[in-house]
Formats: C-alpha cells, structure tokens, sequence
C-alpha cells in the first residue's frame, strides 16, 4: 500500500484539468520517494555498515571497542531520524537530541526546539549537550548527528536571546546568505564554530546532513564540530553590510575583535566529519525515480541560488524552450528573499508564485519543495503549479504580483489548493525543484 509523506497527495493531483493529472501524479511521486530516501533514518542505515563491533563510515573503520564509553549527540531537523537509526546500530551510553521532530527513541533522550528561531528550550537542551560533552574522557567516543537547522536548536549565545533573535531575524529578511548569517551566528555563541568540540576532550564523529550549496561544513549547523576559518572582523563587517545595529551584538563582536573574547578554533584534533547527505543525492534520486518512469530526465543544476522569484521565472522559461517532450527537469540549491512585505510563505512558493504566469498554457507542470517540509514561515513545505493554473488563478481573481509584492505566498497557494503539505519530514538537504513536460 502506498503511503505518502505528502499530506493533501490526492488533492493535489486532482486540482486542476484532466490533462495534467498524471503529470502531476508522477512529479509528486519522485518528490515523495525522494524524501523517503533521504530520511535521516535511511540516511545512516544506507552510510553505516557495522560488522562485530567494528563500524564502517565511507571507507573509514572504527572500532567501538577501543572505546570506555559511547555518547551520542545530535541537533538540527533530521537528527532525531538519525538517532533513530544510530539506536539500532550502536549501543551507546548516553543520548541527547535537539530536533524539530517527534520520533520515539528508545534511549536516547529527545528535547524538542524551536525554528528558525532559538528559544530558552533550546538553550536548556544546548546546556545538556554541553554537560554531556564536557564529561567526556579522552577514552570516550562521541557521534554528532548533525543537520540543517542545528544554528537554531544547538544555541548558547553571549549575548541575550531577545538579542540573539533580533539579529538572526533581521538578516534573514534582509535576504544574507547562510553562509553570512552563521558568520555572525558563530561569533555571537559558546558553541557554534568549533567551540562544541574545542571543550571536549574525546573523539568526535560527525555525521552531517548538508543544507548548504557546496557542503562547507564549517557552516552546516554553524560548524560546532568544525575548526573556523571566520573572523570576529568578518561579522562585524556582515553586521554593517545589513545595517544591523543591535547593540549588545555589536558591542560583543567589537570586544572579539579587541581581543576580548578567544577566536574561534582554527584547528581541531579530536574531530573527524563526514558529509553522509546533500542535495546532489536528492536530485539523482530524482533522475532515477524519473528514468524509471520512463521519462527523460536531466539534472539541470544542484548549486541553484539567487533570488527565488527570478529563479522560478528563470526555471519555467527554460522548460518552455526545453526541446525534448515527456521529460522530467530537476534542479536543487537554495534560493533567498528579501521579505519586504508581512505575508506568510518561503522561497519555494515565492518561486512556483513567480513561474505561474510563465507556464500558462504550457504542457508544463513543475514544484519546489524544502525537503524539511517546512517553507519559510508557512505551514507548507512548498507549491505545485502547471499549464492550466492560471485559469484558476482568474477563476478564483487572485492577482499573483500582489501576493508577490506581500511575500503571501502561502495564502496565494492555500487559495489555490496547490500548497505542498507534510510537516517535518525528517531530512534537510536544501530545495529540490522538479520540472515536468508533457
């Protein structure tokens, strides 16, 4: 029996004409399957081999033996998935989780955050990671499941929440790069940018999901496991760039860069990363689940960026033009948006919101989706639109440039009937965009 992570899957697939229906069937579908695999639970089960009691990472062998002691820690959207299936595989000491998700975990215990911004739950479940790491030996092993989403969960800032929260919001609406904001975020923390592990004095495993073009892992979470290459002058120069004048903040990065407060770590010996899941994994997922369809399918990039109404455009111009019939296009990254309005929405339906108009008529159907199932600040995780939406759009009178102009797109796509529904999913590998042509 199918069961479908997509919430409202036969709504979709039924709210527009008769000619779409199995185009839109089949890209909900890859869409579906992919999420499936891309769980953090099938992420390790597929990255993890263990043989007696020996476990195997990308070629790496470590043996669980050489250890007095076992912990495992984890923080962002997908780690609780992960932990899921780590419980499986490893007998561990101890267990604490930071995540967005309700799983049930057999040992391991689980704190639920907030996000996209912290809140003082997350800060008392940071103290009992920070507790737990701090314990530790030099003869103890330490596995951190860590996923997108962990700069807001994973947080001990030097400056106060209420501060801590301005300035993490106002940057995000001012459209910076992730890159940029955990710049700041890492400076503004006793944990981020390596500090996590700089206080530990065990051995350190960590196994990342990558939300992030590239999958700089210094940056993935704010890098706590990950010696840094940024600077307290690089977020001060991030901070006037956005005119972000918090003061407490400012006042802090000033004394870091007098020399106050200790850098980051620029070198770490107890660590080792791997990168076990990233949005290049999601799209070839994609172009297999499509080829096996029978579709012709074409990765178009995995490094998509930019602003995500012009990417929507963009995308859905080259699908008119693509001269190849029954495709499927496919394309991943993670796009911004400079939120001028007080609507609710995210990137992903900002995009499908600009594309509409494009495909008109079109034999096109296409979606954008944030594989945490969660899109912007908006119940959705993403929207679906194709050749024949536009007729519902002057059916229902919506005008699209409105709605743009607000950054209410999810209220434009919950008029539709065409928003993506299904809650955390239980990965974080950036957005995926998936493209079909009659």
């Amino acid at each position: 029996m199918f069961i479908s992570v997509i919430k409202n899957f036969g709504e979709l697939i039924e709210n527009t004409d008769e000619k779409f229906f199995e185009l839109r069937k089949d890209i909900l579908e890859i869409l579906d399957k992919v999420l499936e695999e891309m769980n953090g639970y099938n992420i390790i089960k597929k990255s993890i081999t263990k043989k007696d009691e020996k476990i195997f990472i990308k070629g790496r062998k470590i043996d669980l033996l050489s250890f007095k002691r076992i912990f495992l820690i984890g923080f962002g959207k997908a780690s609780a998935s992960m932990a899921k299936a780590m419980e499986e595989l490893i007998d561990f000491d101890k267990g604490i989780i930071i995540s967005t998700e309700d799983v049930k975990l057999k040992k391991a215990r689980i704190y639920k955050g907030c996000h996209p911004l912290p809140s003082y739950d997350n800060i008392k479940a940071t103290e009992k990671i920070i507790d737990l790491v701090k314990n530790a030996d030099y003869d103890d092993l330490i596995f951190a499941l860590i996923s997108g989403g962990g700069s807001s969960l994973l947080c001990k800032p030097r400056i106060s929440l209420e501060s801590m929260i301005e300035v993490t919001n106002e940057l995000m609406k001012k459209g910076c790069t992730i890159e940029e904001l955990n710049t700041v975020r890492k400076h503004l923390s006793y944990v981020k940018g390596g500090q996590l592990a700089k206080i530990c004095k065990a051995k350190i495993i960590g196994l990342i999901m990558s939300d992030i073009i590239g999958n700089p892992i210094e940056f993935i979470s704010s890098g706590p496991t990950c010696e840094d290459s940024t600077t307290f002058h690089d977020a001060f120069k991030i901070l006037k760039k956005y005119d972000v004048k918090n003061e407490e903040a400012v006042e802090l990065i000033k004394s870091g860069i007098a020399g106050k407060i200790e850098e980051t770590p620029k070198k770490l010996e107890n660590v080792e990363n791997f990168v076990i899941a990233d949005i290049k994994m999601a799209c070839e997922e994609a172009k297999d689940i499509a080829k096996e369809k029978g579709y012709n399918a074409k990765i178009l990039k995995t490094d998509l960026r930019g602003e995500a109404k012009k990417i929507g455009k963009d995308l859905a111009r080259y699908a008119k033009i693509y001269p190849r019939y029954h495709s499927i296009l496919i394309a991943g990254g993670e796009t911004t948006v400079k939120v001028k309005g007080k609507g609710k929405g995210g990137r992903n339906q900002e995009m499908m919101l600009s594309a509409i108009g494009e495909i008109r008529n079109e034999p096109i159907a296409m979606l954008s989706f944030g594989t945490d199932g969660i899109d912007g600040n908006s119940p959705a995780g993403g929207a679906i639109i194709d050749g024949f939406s536009y007729k519902k759009v002057e059916k229902l009178g919506l005008n699209p440039a409105k709605y743009l102009e607000e950054n209410d797109s999810y209220s434009f796509f919950e008029k539709l009937g065409d928003a993506i529904i299904t809650g955390y999913t239980g990965t974080n590998v950036m957005d995926i965009q998936i493209i079909g042509k009659l």
